[in-house]
């Protein structure tokens, strides 16, 4: 082909880029190597050819005259803003030599390896951190490590296996498919899918179900796009969902509407739920939960009565006190109803073709590193030994730990710090101000991204070019379909997140890494299916599991596919899903669901709701950011361009405040300022403050650092109020506070 001619690549999407969890198909137009157009993959079942703002405006992402395109070393001091362009053996052999001189002297464990937001970073950090030697593979920041850790864990000590709303996405045909029906009821519950790209969800997935039949109940402190054609909508008070899934449980088992076959037949522990519920009435529940007590008990028995229904469940759930036990009561819904692994309920989701991208649970983490290393990297993990959850299930390090580990050096020193595909004082890092004079400590940082951020100006020694999904190879089993991400262009000197730890993951541990490409690398990881990566190239980037496959449903527990042992049932202690979790109870946990109040209320905290009486729910998604990436793209900003606050529209009216007035938000830790939309959407108690927010146009060298102290909501949430699993309860949903009209003059 000529170079004049414009070729098209078929290839996979998974950040970076459109920064989101990924999975869609996407068209690469590619003309005298620059990438000039992006479309949707109309022959691919996961997207069919839809496509998000992030992801059609990929080439001022990829050509933004901002971007990251060769290494830099820090020559001033930290924040002061001063780098200087290095060469990649350069910025390689002193990774490498620090690195070495740290683990020398103070042992592997002394640096963490830190990540943002699941994506595709997973498999590449968790290989660099294991190589290296380090057990501290952390989502730094991230408070209780609130971010979909506690839903699988729920779902894991449950039924052993992950479940996620079941909308035809496991095959080809899709909605045509003889295999699948349509949900009669789904519950949406915390979460406004189609602003973004949730778990391995597409938000018009349940669009589709509902041009099919499928009715709404809405769970939402806010009043969505989906809560106004829903058929029950549940305005919740933020961080009271554990309430409720008690009190329906209650409901339909009192009134037996629970599927008594599957119960009695696949499931161990339902008297001693039964005996726990019982406190929690609809009366009780309502009183908790602002949601009315007739709207409870018709919301359950819509649930119980549909067949199939199905639960698609978002971020809040984690965030909420002692999240993993509210994923658990959640979990129990569908799992009562008889609504797991049938079509149109909620299916369970395996790693496509049992290739294992990175580990997502204890099964992946052995499976991909065998016993002796995973039992010795749990000897030293943070917050293995304080908690039996973080000791045993999945292999991430305890977040709000490691902070204070930091600052204290006890039971060991930390001393250096991989940050990598993370901007964690612009985004994640709930108490921001612990969170900055902490890692200042630390002796060594290097930040591997796309584009410069307060994170990496604040603290980094050393900073490394990332490509896009664009200019990459990489693979993608997050359930189905199995896939690649094909690489169509090359950008500057920018190198793929595998091809960074390939390296130096070599260099630390040379007789332990034998492959010395990153197709290599994958082509042994997609042995399972049988297929190369370039195979998978060849044929569109993308396979669904074939018929009889594990990875593929339905009703896997009748057939044996989903334990060890080829035996039907579940992979569970007892192999049946465990309403009384024998897991939790060997870890020194609740073995059943409970409740417990946001660390502030005004049932906890009344004093202090007294001073602050709102309360401010972060983290509400914009359909064209995703976390803290974006705000720098025009095509993006232009559609949402300021740091706002929604206010509903009787509380701006009692404080004076009109839509589009700058505000104060404040509580003890400190105060932020916010631009008011007000609106009738959101609950007159509550106040929703979109996160993520840094001004990438302004002044990036301290003290400013691109006005993360002006508007980062995140200055104002605690830390240290993780459950008792060690995972959940991150105050991002619940933090009280109090908002004030900014008067002439003040700034």
């Amino acid at each position: 082909m000529a170079d004049s001619e414009t070729r098209v690549v078929r290839t996979t999407v998974w950040s970076p880029g459109p920064g989101c969890h990924g999975g869609c198909g996407a068209k690469l137009y590619v003309k005298d190597g620059r990438l000039v157009k992006v479309e949707g993959d109309e022959d691919h079942p996961f997207n069919q050819g839809r496509a998000c703002p992030r992801l059609l405006a990929l080439t001022q992402y990829v050509y933004h005259p901002e971007r990251l395109l060769y290494p830099m070393k820090r020559v001033g001091a930290r924040g002061e803003g001063k780098w200087e362009r290095i060469t990649w053996d350069e910025a390689l052999d002193t990774i490498e030599k620090k690195l070495k001189d740290i683990r020398d002297e103070y042992g592997p464990e002394s640096v963490l390896f830190c990540q943002g937001t699941g994506r595709d970073i997973g498999g590449p950090i968790s290989f660099l951190a294991y190589s290296y030697g380090s057990p501290n593979w952390v989502q730094l920041g991230l408070a209780g490590q609130s971010c979909y850790t506690p839903r699988l864990a729920a779902m894991s000590v449950t039924f052993g296996d992950f479940a996620v709303l079941d909308a035809g996405q496991f095959f080809v045909e899709r909605y045509e498919s003889k295999e699948w029906q349509p949900p009669k009821c789904i519950i949406i519950w915390a979460q406004n899918p189609m602003s973004g790209c949730p778990d391995a969800f597409q938000g018009h997935w349940i669009v589709e179900c509902m041009k099919r039949g499928s009715e709404l109940i809405v769970i939402d402190p806010r009043w969505t796009w989906f809560a106004s054609r829903s058929k029950y909508f549940l305005q919740i008070r933020p961080g009271t969902d554990g309430a409720l899934a008690l009190g329906m449980i209650n409901v339909i088992i009192n009134e037996g509407l629970y599927d008594k076959e599957f119960v009695e037949q696949w499931t161990y522990g339902f008297d001693a739920l039964k005996e726990r519920v019982k406190e929690f009435t609809p009366e009780r529940v309502s009183a908790i939960t602002w949601v009315p007590a007739d709207l409870i008990i018709a919301a359950a028995r819509f649930y119980a009565s549909s067949k199939p229904a199905a639960i698609h469940w978002g971020l809040p759930v984690d965030q909420c006190p002692e999240g993993t036990t509210v994923a658990q009561a959640i979990t129990h819904l569908w799992c009562l109803t008889g609504n797991l692994d049938v079509p149109g309920g909620n299916v369970i989701a395996r790693a496509s073709h049992n290739v294992t991208t990175y580990p997502f649970d204890s099964h992946q983490l052995l499976s991909l590193y065998g016993e002796e290393l995973v039992k010795k990297l749990s000897e030293k993990r943070i917050g293995a030994q304080r908690y039996g959850m973080v000791r045993n299930f999945r292999g991430w390090a305890q977040p709000d730990m490691a902070i204070e580990q930091i600052l204290t050096g006890d039971p060991y020193p930390i001393k250096a710090a991989w940050i990598q595909t993370t901007n964690i004082l612009g985004g994640q890092a709930a108490d921001l101000r612990k969170h900055y004079e902490a890692l200042k400590k630390l002796d060594f940082i290097v930040a591997a991204d796309t584009f410069m951020n307060p994170t990496i100006m604040a603290l980094a020694d050393i900073v490394l070019p990332v490509a896009t999904f664009a200019e990459k190879e990489s693979f993608r089993s997050w359930w189905a379909p199995l896939s690649v991400v094909v690489p169509a262009v090359k950008v500057g000197e920018c190198r793929s997140d595998w091809e960074i730890n390939l390296e130096l993951a070599r260099r630390f541990n040379p007789e332990g890494i034998p492959w010395k490409t990153v197709k290599e690398l994958i082509n042994e990881r997609l042995k399972p299916s049988g297929k190369t990566f370039d195979e998978l190239a060849a044929q569109g980037s993308w396979e669904m599991p074939p018929e009889g496959h594990p990875s593929r449903p339905y009703r896997r527990y009748e057939k044996g596919l989903l334990r060890p042992d080829g035996k039907p049932g579940f992979r569970t202690p007892t192999g049946k899903v465990e309403f009384y979790s024998k897991t939790l109870e060997e870890w020194g946990l609740d073995p059943l669901p409970y409740y417990e109040e946001p660390p502030e209320s005004e049932v906890r905290t009344p004093e202090l709701f007294k001073k602050y009486p709102l309360i401010m729910a972060t983290g509400r998604r914009s359909p064209v950011y995703f976390h803290a990436e974006h705000r720098m793209i025009p095509w993006l900003r232009e559609i949402d361009p300021d740091p706002i606050i929604e206010i509903n529209t009787s509380t701006a009216k009692e404080m004076g405040i009109e839509d589009g007035e700058w505000v104060w938000i404040e509580n003890d830790r400190g105060r932020i300022k916010r631009k008011a939309r007000v609106t009738p959407i959101i609950h007159p108690k509550v106040v929703m403050v979109p996160h993520g927010w840094w001004l990438p146009e302004t002044e990036g060298k301290e003290p400013y650092l691109y006005g993360i102290w002006e508007y980062n909501c995140n200055l104002l949430i605690p830390i240290g109020t993780q459950g008792k699993s060690g995972f959940g309860g991150g105050a991002y949903k619940t933090t009280l506070c109090r908002i004030r009209k900014m008067e002439k003059g003040e700034v």
